[in-house]
């Protein structure tokens, strides 16, 4: 099985803003990411931290970690009462990137 951000570096951001969307991002990466918040400014561009830099270069419209969380909250109780328990924020982030934003 291969690496899911091999040659995908931005990915692995995309993937990071999604779960802090959905207020499931760790506090040990959300440090990590802010402290790489100048590599991540040479590597993508942008002026912001990288929440910005993720909405910047995707161009995200305002308010869209809000309707990421509110996909996630309703998809949720459907995922709890078809399947019986908690649906898995890695695996809804990766579904949800994947579909929405192909790579």
């Amino acid at each position: 099985m291969t690496d899911r951000y091999t040659d995908k570096p931005f990915l692995k951001l995309l993937d990071a803003y999604v779960l802090d969307a959905i207020g499931h991002l760790d506090e040990k990466s959300d440090a990590q990411l802010t402290a790489a918040e100048p590599a991540l400014r040479e590597a993508f561009g942008g002026e912001s931290d990288w929440r910005g830099i993720v909405v910047e270069r995707m161009q995200f419209p305002e308010g869209i970690a809000g309707a990421i969380r509110e996909v996630w909250e309703k998809g949720a109780v459907r995922f709890r009462e078809e399947q019986g328990h908690e649906p898995d924020p890695a695996e809804f982030t990766r579904i949800f990137n994947d579909t929405n934003f192909p790579h």
